[in-house]
């Protein structure tokens, strides 16, 4: 027989032991997302290699020419970083949703409405410079949050799938960008649709002398980790990786599912706005319109290519932006369509997504 004592040291070995296996799998899990999108975008641009070969061009030289577009110049290298800051950021969000199997497409929406949150605040609120910058990008957060629970609350309360809550939320958000640029908030006499241009106090500080680049990348960053921190350390996160692998397993330990819901969301929403607020904050100096146009689907890309992992997120951000920021250099010094990018975007995912259900089906067998 056992004494009690020696029962309680078992039970808490047995515990440590059960946690080191847990951290053993998130690592493993993480080499394998890593291993997984490399050979995804291997096979990516190998596939659009031939076509641009059929094309009558050279690939090699049409990747060389996008790597220099990338990472050519340290102005070049901050705008690829620039551009890689939304999808980061609202992909972040979406993988942790994934993971609780709540499908959310809405960073789209998101972003513009923490967008015009943040111009607001910009435009009609007078503080010194990083008080201000501060408030604008928290209003920002706090716009996405509310827009995204706004989702939630439709899909825990009505009953309607959060794709089509998040889905139609998106064409209403980018319109409300319309309309404030065609109210109070737009620039008058103006040829495009756009706010004034912000005073420099709310413009987001750079981190480079003499390039573009901003401190959102900082932010970003810092979003992968806490995500990843989130998801595998704490109590919310094991709640919504349970919901995730089997609704009917945390419903019979307890777990909230509406309230995992209405949480993983608002956190996605508040990243977004945050995405949205630096967007406006830290590139264009103003509001203007369809500024949020195709962040938020590239970050469910980002985020499905990350296999939802949200410190893989940070990667295949980068990945995206890189590519994007390279592909005028491409077309410009080869001859190849910049159009080809999104080629090989939706080329690695599909891999990637092909990879993961092959994986998936083993797995049930």
């Amino acid at each position: 027989m056992l004494s009690r004592g020696d029962s309680e040291t078992r039970t808490a070995t047995t515990a440590a032991t059960l946690d080191q296996m847990a951290q053993t799998l998130a690592r493993l899990d993480g080499l394998r997302t890593f291993l997984l999108a490399c050979a995804a975008v291997g096979l990516a641009l190998a596939v659009t290699g031939v076509l641009i070969l059929i094309a009558g061009k050279n690939p090699v030289i049409a990747y060389w020419a996008m790597i220099k577009g990338a990472v050519g110049t340290a102005d070049r290298l901050a705008f690829a970083l620039n551009k890689s800051t939304p999808y980061i950021l609202a992909g972040v969000g979406v993988a942790l949703c994934f993971r609780a199997k709540v499908i959310n497409i809405g960073a789209e929406g998101q972003i513009a409405v923490g967008g015009i949150a943040a111009a607001f605040v910009a435009l009609y609120v007078k503080l010194p410079s990083m008080p201000l910058i501060a408030l604008a990008l928290i209003a920002g957060a706090i716009a996405g949050a509310a827009w995204s629970a706004l989702a939630a609350f439709i899909r825990l309360k009505r009953g309607v799938h959060e794709v089509l809550c998040t889905l139609l939320l998106n064409f209403v958000g980018v319109l409300m960008v319309s309309e404030a640029l065609n109210g109070d908030m737009g620039e008058p006499g103006a040829g495009f649709p756009q706010s004034p241009l912000f005073e420099r106090a709310a413009w987001l500080p750079k981190l480079l002398h003499g390039t573009e680049l901003h401190i959102g990348i900082l932010f970003v960053i810092a979003a992968a980790i806490a995500g990843h921190v989130l998801l595998w350390r704490t109590t919310f996160g094991f709640r919504l990786r349970v919901l995730g692998a089997s609704p009917q397993a945390a419903n019979y330990v307890g777990i909230s599912a509406p309230r995992c819901i209405l949480g993983v969301m608002v956190v996605a929403g508040a990243l977004a706005g945050l995405a949205g607020g630096i967007e406006v904050l830290g590139v264009h100096y103003r509001l203007i319109e369809n500024f949020s146009t195709g962040f938020g689907f590239n970050a469910v890309a980002v985020a499905l290519i990350a296999s939802v992992n949200p410190i893989a997120v940070l990667p295949a951000g980068l990945f995206f932006g890189f590519l994007e920021a390279g592909a005028l250099a491409m077309q410009r010094e080869v001859g190849v369509p910049s159009s080809l990018v999104f080629v090989i975007q939706g080329l690695t995912m599909v891999f990637v997504l092909c990879a993961i259900g092959v994986g998936a089906r083993r797995q049930k067998v």
